[in-house]
Order: structure tokens, then sequence, then C-alpha cells
């Protein structure tokens, strides 16, 4: 591994490593950083998780859903690997979708402060209603409030899968 690398790789345990077991407790210190190389450009950066489960609060049942996840970084990116494990840290946990999506856009705005950040969530019907929960936050800069107010007011369940996961 050369210099760059190893510097690169500096305080992420999950990335190039094995995973020996995965936690299927909720689990926010899962995630990890790394810095941005690039903070002085603005570039969207996207996620999608189309295997995420939870457990119903007072089910116990299982719910599926499509998380997608747009942040606009500032200083740091969140590390794939340790978002996938992080993700899947929510197999076991019980919870309504909204509030999955909420803890999941909160738990990344903590860990990486981004400029702007939304996270949806498109959840499999059951019972006949689809839920699809919206969260999104931003770093106070007027840029980021104005597409922050304007990806609320232009919110559109059911969006996302048709448009392949890129913002409407």
């Amino acid at each position: 591994m050369s210099g760059r690398q190893s510097k690169e790789l500096e305080g992420l345990s999950h990335l190039g490593n094995n995973t020996q077991s995965y936690q299927v407790q909720y689990n926010p210190e899962l995630l990890e950083k790394f810095v941005n190389k690039n903070p002085e450009n603005d570039q969207w950066v996207s996620f999608v998780c189309t295997e995420f489960t939870s457990l119903c609060p007072i089910t116990g049942q299982p719910d599926f859903a499509k998380i997608f996840i747009n942040y606009i970084a500032d200083k740091h990116m969140v590390e794939s690997k340790s978002l996938k494990l992080y993700l899947f840290s929510f197999r076991n946990h019980g919870d309504f979708h909204e509030d999955c999506v909420q803890k999941i856009c909160n738990d990344i705005s903590k860990l990486i402060a981004p400029k702007f950040i939304e996270v949806i969530g498109e959840f499999t019907p059951r019972g006949g209603i689809a839920i699809y929960p919206y969260s999104s936050q931003h770093n106070g800069e007027a840029a980021f409030e104005t597409l922050h107010q304007q990806r609320m007011i232009n919110y559109k369940p059911g969006a996302y899968s048709f448009s392949l996961g890129r913002p409407y």
C-alpha cells in the first residue's frame, strides 16, 4: 500500500477489511467519513440502497424500502462500506418509516455536516398503503436554505423510482 493510500484510509476501519459479522441492531457508530478533496466544488453525491429493511415497532413485521441519500459535501464525505453496514444495522430495529428516514438524515448530518442532505424512503406497500418519507437539512448558507425550501415544496412522492434515483 502506497503512502498516499494509507493516508486516505486513515481512520477508516471497514474499508479494505473483511466484514466478519454484520451488526443487526441500529448502530450509528458504524458510519465513517473521509476528507473531501474538493470542498470548494459543489457536487451531488447519491447513494441508493435497494434492500433496506427494518421492523414495524408495533407488529414486528419486516418493512422493506429503497433509501435514497443525496448530499452536497463540505469538508467530509461518507465512506460507502460503512454506510452499507450502518443501513444493515436497521435490520432488527423497530421504528416507523418516517423515524428511520429521519434518523438516517440526522446521523449522516452529524457525521459529515454537509452543505445539504436529503434522505428519501420508498417503502413497499403493506396493507395497501405505501409510505415515502422525506427529510432534508442544510448548513444555513442562503443558497442551501433556498435549495432546501425548493426541494421541500417540489417533493414528489414516488418520483424517485421512475427517475433512477436522480434528484428531480
